[in-house]
């Protein structure tokens, strides 16, 4: 029996035999939602980050951000879309790790630790 598009790559030795489970994703993550929950905690990382007026008063702004788009995402992931927790997820990473980035700069620079 030749080989066809139609076959998994198991039975083409053993045709007789079952095939294996295929197991999916009941709910799979999507692009849209995905991009909805980065662009929305971006615009609240925006928010909040420009009521610093310099690098002290930004930093704990991104860190009180950071902390409650973890929360929110963790609400998201348990009793809502997983795809826009995800986005959240990420967004957050990401601009707590470029509040990070200025914070180590400044320490880096003047020897001095900016946050206290």
């Amino acid at each position: 029996m030749p080989a066809g598009p139609y076959l998994q790559p198991g039975q083409q030795m053993f045709p007789g035999m079952a095939t294996r489970p295929v197991y999916r994703e009941p709910h799979p993550i999507r692009t849209g939602p995905l991009l909805s929950g980065l662009g929305a905690a971006s615009v609240w990382f925006a928010l909040l980050g420009g009521i610093g007026r310099d690098l002290l008063s930004y930093a704990w702004w991104t860190i009180a951000a950071a902390v409650s788009a973890w929360l929110v995402a963790i609400l998201l992931g348990v009793l809502g879309d997983r795809a826009v927790a995800v986005g959240v997820a990420l967004a957050s990473g990401l601009g707590l790790s470029i509040a990070t980035g200025f914070v180590g700069a400044r320490w880096i620079t003047t020897e001095d630790w900016p946050l206290w």
